[in-house]
C-alpha cells in the first residue's frame, strides 16, 4: 500500500524535543529516525531549538559545516541563526537547530501576525507559550529560507510540526509558502491535560465541555488557541491514538485525518548473555540501594515492582497506586514480599549523603530517617508521593511485605546512587504499573514489554487501548485495567490483585511470559507502524496538488 502513496522529496520535521529530550516525544521522534533515514536519507531534516548557550555543548548533536554550506553562509543576511550537523541518535538524521532569540525583539509583531491573519490569541501567553510561538515562526522561516534556495514547485515538500509549540510554524508557512505540504501531530490535547490536571472529569461529559471557555477558566487560552486553529488549517492532522483523536473531535472541533500510532526500535534491548548479565546487575542494585534504605537485607526473592514517568500524581496513577500498596500491605495471605520502585523525578537537591556512606560501605542495622527516600527533596512536606505514603500508613517496616522506595531524580546514570541508566534498571523488574488516568499514548508500558518485563495499564492510556486487542491479562503481557471517570476504587483493587497474582507465578510462567512480551513488542516496531506516516505525507501533499494555482512567485 506504502508504495502507491505520493512521497516527499524533501521532509522537514519539526519539535521543541529535538535534540532536547524533554519527555516521550523525544522518545517517538528520536526511534523513528533510523526508519525515515533508510527512506529519506539526507532529504530528512529533523529541526530543533537552539537552547544550549556559553561553552557547553549539546550531548545529542555533532556539527556539520560542510553540509548545505552555501545556503549556511547566505542564512547571516537573512538574519537567521541556525547551527547544521547530526543527531546523536540511531541512524543519525541530519538537524538544524534554531536560535530563535533574535526573534524576541519582533516578539509583538509576530504575534500581531498570527492574530490578524488566524485570530491565533497570544495576548494571555506567558513566555513558556511565547518562546514556543517564536520558536515555530523561525522554524517556518528556515524551512522557507532553504526551500528558496534549494527547491522548487516540482520537488514535493512535506514539513512535519509537532505539539502546539511549533504550530506557529505550520501557520506561517501555510500562509507564505503553500507549495510546501504541511502536517500537525498533537501528542496530547491542551484541555485534556489540564483538565485531567486539575481535577475535571475528563471523559463521560467530554461531547458538553465548550473548550474555548474551559480554556479561559484553565489559563490555557493561547495554547489551545493555537493547537486548534493550527489542526484547522493544515493539510493533515493527526494523533497518536483513538482515545485522543476523540478529544481533537471534541476540543479542537476537528477530526484527525490518521491515527499515526507510537513504536520504537528495539535495538536498545539487550539480546542473549547480555540481557541476562544486565538483568542480574539491576536486581543486584536495586536489592543493595533498597536494603541500605531500609536497613536491613532484602531477600533475593523479594518482587521487584516499578512505575516511572513524569510527576503528574492523577495523570499518571501515582495516587492509586499508593492506595493499592496500602491493600496489598494490609493482605494477610500475600506470601511474598513486595519491593516497589517509584521512578518519577520530582524537586529534588541531590542524592541523601547518608545514603551515599551506606552504599559505601557503612555498617547499619536500622532505617534510614525517611526510609522512603534515595535523593533529597525540596519541600518534603509539600510532595504528593510523600504525603500520600503518610496517608496511609506505609512505613517501610521489615515486618511489612510491602516496601516503597520513592526515587526522585532523573535516572541519567549519574544521579549519584544508582549511577546506571533507567533503561539499565527498568531490565530488572519483574513488573511494572501505569495506571493512566490521562495518558494520550504511553510509552513506559511500551518499553517495559519490550524489556520482556509485564505491566499493568488501562483502557484509558492509548498504549492500552492497542494492546487490549492482543492481551487479556497480565499472562499475555499487558494487563489492561477498564478505567473511567468514575471507578477508581475498582482501579486500585485491580493494581493490588495483578500484583498479588503475579507474586504467586512460577519460574516456567514467568519464562514464558518474558517470551510473549517480546512478541507484542514486535507489533510496536516502527517497520510495523511507519506506514501510517508515509499515509499522512500522501494525503499532505495531494491537498498540495490541489492549489497549485495559489503557487507563490519566489524570488
Amino acid at each position: 500500500m506504502i508504495d502507491s502513496y505520493l512521497k516527499p522529496d524533501y521532509l522537514f520535521e519539526t519539535s521543541w524535543e529535538v535534540c532536547n529530550k524533554m519527555g516521550g516525544i523525544h522518545t517517538v521522534l528520536s526511534s523513528r529516525a533510523n526508519t525515515l533515514v533508510q527512506q529519506f536519507q539526507d532529504k530528512l531534516i529533523f529541526i530543533g531549538p537552539d537552547v544550549w548557550r556559553g561553552p557547553q555543548r549539546n550531548p545529542a548533536f555533532t556539527p556539520d559545516d560542510s553540509v548545505f554550506g552555501a545556503w549556511q553562509a547566505s542564512l547571516q543576511y537573512e538574519g537567521i541563526r541556525v547551527k547544521v550537523g547530526r543527531w546523536n541518535v540511531h541512524g543519525n538524521p541530519l538537524v538544524f537547530l534554531v536560535d530563535f532569540s533574535p526573534f524576541v525583539a519582533q516578539k509583538n509583531d509576530i504575534l500581531s501576525y498570527l492574530w490578524e491573519r488566524y485570530k491565533v490569541d497570544s495576548i494571555s501567553g506567558q513566555w513558556d507559550y511565547v518562546e514556543s510561538a517564536l520558536f515555530g515562526y523561525a522554524t517556518g522561516l528556515v524551512i522557507e529560507s532553504f526551500y528558496k534556495f534549494y527547491l522548487n514547485s516540482a520537488d514535493k515538500v512535506v514539513a512535519h510540526f509537532n505539539e502546539w509549540m511549533t504550530g506557529s510554524g505550520a501557520l506561517y508557512l501555510n500562509d507564505k509558502l503553500p507549495q510546501v505540504a504541511t502536517i500537525f501531530t498533537t501528542h496530547a490535547t491542551t484541555i485534556g491535560r489540564s483538565l485531567a490536571g486539575n481535577g475535571y472529569p475528563v471523559y463521560e461529559g467530554m461531547s458538553s465541555y465548550d473548550a474555548d471557555a474551559k480554556a479561559q477558566e484553565l489559563g490555557v487560552v493561547a495554547k489551545h488557541s493555537i493547537e486548534k486553529i493550527t489542526a484547522n488549517n493544515v493539510d493533515c492532522f493527526t494523533t497518536v491514538s483513538d482515545i485522543t483523536a476523540n478529544e481533537c473531535a471534541n476540543f479542537l472541533k476537528k477530526g484527525v485525518d490518521v491515527v499515526t500510532p507510537n513504536g520504537f526500535e528495539n535495538d536498545f534491548v539487550p539480546k542473549g548473555g547480555e540481557y541476562d548479565d544486565k538483568r542480574v546487575a539491576a536486581r543486584e542494585k536495586l536489592r543493595e540501594v533498597a536494603s541500605a534504605v531500609l536497613g536491613y537485607e532484602v531477600s533475593e526473592s523479594a518482587m521487584l515492582a516499578a512505575s516511572s514517568g513524569r510527576y503528574e500524581f492523577r495523570n499518571k496513577g501515582a495516587d492509586v497506586i499508593l492506595d493499592a500498596l496500602k491493600l496489598l500491605n494490609e493482605d494477610r495471605e500475600l506470601n511474598r514480599e513486595i519491593l516497589f520502585f517509584i521512578l518519577i523525578p520530582g524537586n529534588t537537591y541531590g542524592p541523601r549523603k547518608d545514603l551515599i556512606e551506606r552504599l559505601k560501605g557503612e555498617k547499619y542495622n536500622e532505617p534510614l530517617p525517611n526510609p522512603f527516600l534515595t535523593h533529597g527533596l525540596n519541600d518534603l512536606g509539600y510532595d504528593p508521593i510523600i504525603n500520600k505514603i503518610q496517608d496511609i500508613h506505609l512505613n517501610n517496616e521489615a515486618s511489612e511485605k510491602v516496601k516503597l522506595i520513592f526515587v526522585p531524580s532523573y535516572l541519567n546514570g549519574n544521579d549519584g546512587i544508582f549511577n546506571i541508566s533507567y533503561y539499565d534498571l527498568l531490565i530488572g523488574m519483574d513488573i511494572t504499573v501505569f495506571p493512566s488516568y490521562y495518558e494520550p499514548w504511553g510509552y513506559t508500558p511500551q518499553e517495559s514489554v519490550a524489556f520482556g518485563i509485564p505491566t499493568v495499564t488501562t483502557s484509558l492510556a492509548g498504549f492500552g487501548i492497542w494492546a487490549s486487542q492482543f492481551s487479556k491479562s497480565v499472562f499475555d503481557g499487558v494487563e489492561v485495567l477498564a478505567r473511567n471517570d468514575n471507578n477508581r476504587d475498582e482501579v486500585v483493587l485491580g493494581i493490588a490483585e495483578t500484583l498479588k497474582l503475579y507474586s504467586e507465578a512460577n519460574d516456567k510462567q514467568i519464562e514464558e511470559l518474558k517470551q510473549k512480551c517480546f512478541s507484542l513488542a514486535e507489533k510496536l516496531e516502527w517497520d510495523n507502524l511507519i506506514r501510517h506516516y508515509f499515509k499522512a505525507y500522501d494525503i499532505a501533499l495531494k491537498e498540495v496538488n490541489l492549489r497549485r494555482d495559489q503557487f507563490v512567485t519566489l524570488h
